[in-house]
């Protein structure tokens, strides 16, 4: 196998349209890699947010189906392959860049890849980068850059299970003391986004076993076949840690909101506790203070004022001792 190519990539070399983008890339043969490069001079071609002028273009100029071309940019659409008379579709799911306002809620996309003689079009619906980070081959032809996009998924979904990991442990460790729902709405979003996720893997598996099978219509040769199981073998084991995640995930949901109820159950036995040490207090001051003669000197004294708020702290203090030793 190749040594890895590190596809770092500049700015792009046209500016950037209102409302969409285009990004033009050329295949560095020597290199094994994508360079940046301008309009009519590359293989690879990036619509970002794609406007209503570009998918007129896309239409025209690239001879896409119309619903081919929304299903690139539907994030609920299936994963798929499709030939067409003049190019092959690729529609695949991806994760979309993590936002803090999305709530604990991993969001989901599609993309897609239209496959010709030449060149390769690419549709996203979002600004995301393409390109970024290393891969474990270079990048040589047309198929090169499919198997790229491909591989650079897995290790996106794979980023995305470490990340709900992570805030899975987090959120857990806040459950413990918690006595609000706040933190378990948010494992609730997480568990949410796992089941997306994997149903989106699984989708991406059936998508790689149909290019297995038409890797010849593909122009796939034997090393790029071979990569293609690799890649194969590869979102196998993070579908099955997805599923992994996902099972835990579901199992504990329970007893994480046993944990919280638990919690709030043992404040309110707390001040419940607490507020009939603080009757029985009143109940010592209100007897004492009622108008009625006492079997005791009232004027001209302190000592009686003094005897009754003894009482009347000790006894609240009685009512915490019981509940100490009974351990209620």
């Amino acid at each position: 196998m190749a040594t890895p190519a590190d596809d770092t990539l500049s700015v792009t070399a046209d500016p950037p349209r209102p409302g969409g983008q285009r990004t033009f890339y050329r295949i560095d043969d020597e290199a094994g890699r994508l360079l940046p490069c301008a309009q009519g001079e590359g293989q690879v071609i990036v619509y970002n947010s794609p406007t209503i002028d570009d998918e007129a273009d896309l239409l025209e100029l690239h001879n896409i189906d119309y619903h081919t071309l929304q299903s690139s940019l539907d994030p609920d659409e299936l994963s798929r392959l499709e030939f067409e008379h003049d190019h092959a579709a690729i529609i695949f799911k991806r994760p979309k860049s993590f936002c803090a306002d999305d709530n604990f809620l991993l969001k989901l996309t599609s993309t897609g890849i239209f496959i010709y003689e030449d060149y390769l079009v690419v549709v996203m619906p979002d600004d995301a980068p393409l390109f970024e980070g290393r891969v474990p081959f270079q990048t040589h032809s047309i198929q090169d850059v499919i198997l790229r996009l491909l591989y650079q998924t897995i290790l996106h979904f794979e980023g995305h299970l470490k990340a709900i990991n992570m805030l899975s442990d987090s959120l857990e460790r806040r459950i413990i003391t918690s006595m609000e729902t706040k933190h378990l709405l948010n494992m609730f979003a997480l568990e949410k986004s796992l089941v997306y996720i994997l149903n989106s893997i699984s989708s991406n598996g059936m998508l790689f076993d149909r290019l297995k099978t038409a890797a010849d219509k593909l122009g796939l040769d034997h090393e790029q076949a071979g990569l293609l199981e690799d890649i194969i073998i590869e979102n196998q084991q993070c579908q099955r840690r997805a599923d992994i995640y996902a099972q835990v995930m579901h199992g504990m949901m329970d007893a994480r909101a046993s944990i919280v109820s638990h919690n709030l159950n043992i404040l309110i036995k707390q001040f419940t506790i607490w507020t009939i040490a603080i009757m029985l207090a009143n109940l010592v001051v209100g007897i004492f203070s009622m108008n009625v003669r006492l079997p005791m000197p009232m004027e001209r004294e302190l000592w009686p004022f003094y005897i009754i708020n003894v009482l009347a702290i000790g006894s609240a203090f009685g009512v915490y001792w019981l509940s100490r030793v009974r351990k209620w």
